[in-house]
């Protein structure tokens, strides 16, 4: 009797009807935020434009940098680029989504830095459309591969 109630033991195990596997743990963990605004380089603007992206651009990025709200920032080009099809990228990395408070509160400091206010800061935006035009954004989420 022994015999018959281990082999069936057995016989369950090789199976797999023995207790519940535990859940496997994912291959990944989600990491940061990369936004990528495309951007049509209106022409002749080309130069105008970089002296903006290297100019206030690049200020408000570092100064962002410098806070921790963002963790890197680049232009790429697209030298290949057909008909179209976006001139340059923009790509800002941040390490995570702030709630609507914490979002409000960097946007005074911001407001701050810049020395201005929202009005005035969409007046600026509006006013780069003498040198490109955007053409859209996406929003990408880093998967950390374990």
């Amino acid at each position: 009797m022994k015999t018959i109630l281990f082999a069936g033991v057995a016989l369950a195990l090789s199976l797999g009807l023995s207790a519940p596997v535990a859940a496997q743990e994912s291959s990944y963990t989600p990491g940061g935020y990369t936004d990528v605004s495309a951007i049509d380089v209106l022409d002749g603007e080309f130069e105008n434009y970089m002296d903006y992206l290297a100019g206030p651009w690049k200020a408000q990025n570092e100064f962002a940098k410098s806070k921790g709200y963002i963790t890197n920032y680049e232009v790429l080009a697209n030298p290949y680029a057909r008909a179209g099809e976006p001139d340059l990228f923009l790509v800002v990395t941040y390490p995570k989504i702030y709630d609507t408070a914490e979002e409000l509160r960097q946007q005074k400091e911001f407001e701050a830095f810049m020395k201005s206010d929202a009005r005035g800061l969409a007046k600026q935006f509006a006013a780069r459309s003498t040198m490109r035009k955007p053409m859209g954004q996406q929003q990408l989420r880093q998967l950390k591969l374990k």
